[in-house]
């Protein structure tokens, strides 16, 4: 598959970094190689810096679409100084090929329209109709997806496929994600008396604490446990004042079972109990008429998705794994995809992940990706549009 690695190649070398490059351009590079095969392809212009591409290998099963999805952007290169290479330009070195968006995920995203395009050219029937969308602006708001969703460009499919990296592997899971800013409000007063009043950023901190307890209370078969962190806080006057204002973000990661309403929930009655644990042990930290306040506000909000292992979906990929002597492990990702947005209307779509990238190497130096595996995740995605993905439609 020469040819194939030479189009990876071409893909890695159109710019998309996310808030730097036009990510249109790569959209266009998609839909000229999509119509070069025959396939009906358009670009979806959001604005000056953002598009989707959008493409369709149509079946003769009339009874629904699936669609295929990865996203067309890619994080910054970082120090440039931690690469080998130039991070713009992929090497080719040692059966690895090096850039930034190798593994996350020009890897998928080339493996997944190489895929489309050499069954059309084929000629080999296409069992079931499948709907291709490259989406922008991943990396951060989703604001390709946002779009797709706003011009009802999903329709209703059958099934989602995602080609984020999961190292070849079956992805059957998908943490959620939650960004939850706390403003905490208490009382100033001379640090040499901390009962006159309330330490926004102790008490901002222990609250933060105790939400992190109840969200890694929920764990996962395959995802693990539920992950809360504080990664930034800020507050505080002078070293001899007692703080009365405090704001800290939580990045919260969600099994499949716990919501965001489910946290937004818990966090308020956590700061109701943690007012009346307060006053009861009158410690010190806060003065009994010093009330602590805490106001929560979700800046990012994805919800987690997951498939059951025995989905036809899943069964046809696992089947095609083992058909090519491949693992046939299952396994999760803890980082949010385009899923969570595409799949926030629909709470029944199965949604499956699988895609030649390693997850270890994501927005890392010298990111890379194995052109075996990528060589493998081409031949795997052609044999679930010929099983039509186990659906009626596929082949017998």
């Amino acid at each position: 598959m020469k040819d194939a690695v030479d189009f990876l190649k071409e893909l890695l070398a159109v710019p998309s970094v996310n808030g730097l490059d036009d990510e249109g351009r790569a959209a266009e590079f998609l839909c000229g190689f999509f119509r070069g095969a025959g396939l009906e392809a358009r670009v979806q212009r959001i604005d000056e810096t953002h598009a989707n591409v959008l493409a369709v290998l149509e079946g003769e099963d009339k009874a629904g679409d699936f669609v295929w999805n990865g996203h067309l952007d890619t994080v910054p290169y970082g120090k440039t100084e931690e690469w080998a290479s130039d991070p713009a330009i992929p090497c080719e070195r040692d059966g690895f090929l090096y850039a930034r968006g190798a593994s996350d995920m020009k890897g998928g995203l080339a493996a997944m329209a190489y895929a489309l395009c050499a069954y059309k050219r084929s000629g080999k029937r296409v069992p079931v109709t499948i709907r291709f969308i490259g989406t922008c602006d991943e990396e951060k708001g989703g604001l390709g997806a946002e779009a797709v969703l706003k011009e009802q460009l999903l329709g209703r499919p059958r099934g989602l496929l995602i080609g984020e990296p999961t190292g070849g592997l079956a992805g059957v899971a998908q943490k959620g994600c939650l960004w939850l800013e706390i403003r905490a409000k208490g009382r100033t007063s001379h640090g040499a008396y901390p009962k006159e009043g309330c330490n926004a950023v102790e008490q901002g901190a222990a609250l933060a604490g105790r939400i992190g307890d109840y969200v890694r209370g929920y764990a996962h078969p395959v995802l693990g446990a539920s992950t809360a962190q504080i990664t930034r806080i800020s507050g505080g006057i002078a070293p001899n004042m007692t703080p009365d204002a405090c704001t800290i973000l939580m990045d919260i990661r969600m099994v499949p079972g716990l919501t965001a309403d489910m946290v937004l929930l818990k966090a308020g009655e956590l700061l109701e109990e943690q007012n009346r644990l307060r006053k009861q042990a009158a410690d010190g930290s806060c003065g009994p008429a010093a009330e602590f306040k805490a106001e929560f506000s979700v800046l990012n909000s994805r919800r987690a998705v997951e498939i059951a292992p025995d989905h036809r979906m899943a069964v046809c990929l696992l089947e095609s794994l083992a058909a090519r002597g491949m693992d046939t492990g299952l396994t999760g990702i803890s980082y949010f995809t385009d899923a969570s947005v595409l799949a926030r209307d629909d709470l029944e779509l199965p949604v499956l992940l699988f895609g030649p990238g390693e997850p270890d190497m994501a927005h890392k130096p010298n990111e890379r990706l194995s052109l075996d595996r990528y060589r493998q995740s081409i031949r795997i995605y052609m044999d679930l549009i010929e099983n039509g993905f186990g659906s009626a439609g596929g082949a017998s």
